[in-house]
């Protein structure tokens, strides 16, 4: 697979930098490209050479299609057809912008895993003073403590001209979401003849910007808050998890804690991180899983390969659509594949390997990270052998009435026992994501945990 190199500040990729160094922020002249040559969170903003990856022209405007009554967004490409579909038959056409999770797919399901390509749309940006904090931060923001923090950071997006593997992923770790949403999704780990049941979650993630208390005055190691409360099956109903979410996780580790309604106690939950189970995931999803990767980065050693050109899940409106019920969506093996929307893109390859000494189940880790909106678009996953064992798709839509770039659904396929995870479909809920709700830091303590556990 070719992947190309991108001319950076000495004019080729700083690779050599080790990431227990303290990292300077880029020149003067790197950040006057954002906005210019680059997109305002550093994205190449020409094309490609044959135009099937067009120029970005500042994404979809705020109104590029109507919201229903639950708030669930119009297809603003509804008229479009496939340009062709990739299949097991002719996969190897197509091969050199495909990740080796995605071929696995195919090699796994060659009856039933496609891949339909569509135009290429650069749809997403994000609001003005996101991007306003995006070019400080290209010329300020700083890795310290080994790697593991974030000094005179702002917002979203650190490391817009990244110089490394770490500082890519820090840009995923810090990406962009909203300030704060909270949302209605479900879970789905179906059996491998496809027969599943749902777990259903009301979520809410808030940055300390966000909060109605909040003091600019007083800086925290706080990135931000996560409370989730599971509203079904009955037997899981009132569980809560909660999480402080620290810039560095390595001074001051993860704040976890989990309200148990059958106990009716509050306990810490040192477990929510790096590899622990996620909740309720029948073993399919570690914590750090979730958003398709979170939490510290330093158990791994991080490189930056480059770019490349790949065909990734893009604009999945349709697959969001209130019209499909979940049995539509979730099938033996994988997702329905006829709802899904490829696009090519330009994305970041960052490989991270487990440092020695390290722990931890996935011994390397793929990700191809879109240019466009710093969200990991696929990540494959290998084993203590070296053996591919699970790969990552998000399926990415853009809520261009608020501006915000996220995800339709997460799904983690096993390759190998055939089973697989999807989180965060929401088709058959009451409302879609709800952003930029108000929240006090006093809802996010572990006192205020029982009251969200009612059931």
């Amino acid at each position: 697979m070719k992947t190309t190199k991108y001319l950076l500040q000495s004019g080729a990729l700083a690779l050599s930098l080790l990431a227990t160094s303290v990292m300077a922020a880029v020149s003067a002249d790197q950040v006057a490209k954002l906005g210019t040559s680059l997109t305002p969170l550093g994205a190449e903003k020409a094309g490609n050479a044959d135009g099937s990856i067009p120029e970005w022209t500042g994404g979809l405007p705020t109104n590029a299609g109507a919201a229903d009554a639950a708030g669930f967004l119009a297809d603003p490409f509804a008229g479009e057809k496939p340009l062709f579909t990739i299949t097991a038959q002719n996969v190897d056409q197509y091969k050199d912008k495909l990740t080796p999770g995605q071929l696995a797919m195919f090699k796994r399901y060659p009856d039933t895993y496609k891949m339909p390509v569509y135009t290429t749309h650069r749809s997403a940006t994000v609001p003005q003073n996101v991007q306003d904090d995006t070019k400080f931060n290209a010329a300020n923001t700083k890795l310290v403590q080994g790697g593991n923090g974030l000094e005179n950071f702002k917002t979203a997006n650190p490391f817009p001209i990244p110089q490394n593997g770490l500082e890519a992923v820090w840009n995923q770790i810090t990406r962009y979401r909203g300030g704060s949403v909270r949302r209605l999704v479900t879970q789905a780990t179906p059996q491998a003849n496809g027969s599943f049941s749902l777990v259903y979650f009301q979520d809410e993630f808030t940055f300390p910007a966000n909060l109605t208390d909040y003091d600019p005055s007083k800086p925290s190691n706080i990135l931000f808050y996560f409370k989730q409360r599971v509203t079904a099956p009955s037997r899981l109903a009132g569980n809560v998890l909660l999480v402080h979410e620290t810039l560095d996780q390595v001074k001051e580790p993860r704040l976890a804690w989990l309200y148990n309604a059958g106990q009716r106690r509050v306990r810490r939950a040192p477990q929510v991180s790096y590899d622990g189970p996620g909740t309720a995931s029948d073993g399919l999803r570690t914590s750090d899983n979730l958003d398709m990767y979170n939490g510290a980065p330093d158990r791994y050693d991080w490189k930056l390969e480059g770019k490349q050109e790949l065909y990734i899940p893009y604009n999945s409106y349709a697959l969001d659509s209130p019209k499909l019920k979940y049995a539509e969506i979730i099938k033996a093996g994988h997702i329905n594949q006829d709802l899904t929307r490829y696009e090519l893109h330009r994305v970041w390859h960052v490989v991270g390997t487990l440092k020695a000494g390290e722990r931890h189940i996935y011994a390397k880790r793929d990700m191809y990270i879109d240019e466009d909106t710093w969200q990991a678009a696929i990540i494959d996953h290998y084993d203590g052998r070296g053996a591919l064992w699970r790969v990552a798709e998000a399926h990415a839509q853009y809520y261009y009435d608020k501006q915000v770039p996220w995800y339709t659904v997460e799904t983690l396929y096993d390759i190998v026992s055939g089973r697989y995870l999807s989180m965060g479909l929401k088709n058959e809920e009451k409302r879609a994501y709800e952003f930029g709700f108000k929240a006090s830091s006093s809802d996010y303590t572990p006192a205020a945990l029982r009251q969200a556990g009612v059931r």
